[in-house]
C-alpha cells in the first residue's frame, strides 16, 4: 500500500441553523489518499485492493475513537477514486473487509454501514453517509457528512474515508421507523 497522505475531520455542532442552542454532536472522519494499484487498466481480480480497505480501516478507526467525547453510534464509508480508475476501485477498497475493523472498533454494529462511491478530480467534495450502527430504520440518525481533499484523488489514487458521529442529525423531526401507508 502507497499511502501519500491521511486527513482528520473533527466536526462539532452546538446550535441548530436558527441559532439555538442543542445537545453538542460530534462527527468525525479520517480519509486516506493512496494509490489505486489498478488505475489505468482493467483489473478481473480485485482483491489487493480488498487487503487494502481492510488495512486503512484500522488505522483510520485508531484516529478516530479519541476525537469522540461520548459513544459512537452512527457510522459511515466512502472512496473517491481519480480519473484512471474505475467506481469498481472503490467498492472493492470500502466493501468486503472495510466493515470488520469498523466494527470491531466499535465493539459490533448490526446494521449495514452506509457507504458512496464516486469519480472525481482533485478536490471534488464526497458525501459520506451516515446511518445508525444497529438500528438501520432509525431515520433520526440518517445524516451526511460533505468532505474533501484539496489536492486528491490524482488519476491514479483513491480517497477512502470513514466517518462516525456520536448523535443523531440536529432537531430531527422525521421518526424513527418506517412509514406504513
Amino acid at each position: 500500500m502507497q499511502l501519500r497522505r491521511t486527513l482528520v475531520l473533527k466536526d462539532v455542532v452546538e446550535r441548530d441553523r436558527w441559532g439555538q442552542p442543542c445537545e453538542p454532536i460530534t462527527r468525525v472522519a479520517a480519509a486516506a489518499v493512496v494509490a489505486n494499484p489498478l488505475s489505468a487498466r482493467y483489473a478481473a481480480e480485485l482483491a489487493p485492493l480488498f487487503d487494502i480497505g481492510g488495512a486503512l480501516g484500522e488505522r483510520l478507526m485508531a484516529e478516530l475513537f479519541p476525537l469522540l467525547p461520548k459513544p459512537a453510534i452512527s457510522y459511515g464509508k466512502a472512496a473517491l477514486v481519480g480519473s484512471s480508475g474505475e467506481m469498481e476501485h472503490g467498492g472493492a477498497l470500502v466493501h468486503p473487509k472495510l466493515g470488520k475493523p469498523m466494527r470491531a472498533a466499535l465493539g459490533g454494529g448490526k446494521a449495514l454501514i452506509p457507504s458512496n462511491v464516486k469519480l472525481g478530480a482533485p478536490g471534488c467534495a464526497i458525501d459520506v453517509p451516515l446511518g445508525h450502527k444497529d438500528e438501520a430504520w432509525s431515520f433520526d440518525h440518517f445524516d451526511t457528512l460533505t468532505l474533501m481533499v484539496p489536492d486528491a484523488p490524482l488519476p491514479d489514487e483513491i480517497v477512502m474515508i470513514v466517518a462516525l458521529s456520536d448523535g443523531a442529525r440536529v432537531d430531527p423531526r422525521c421518526g424513527s421507523g418506517p412509514i406504513v401507508d
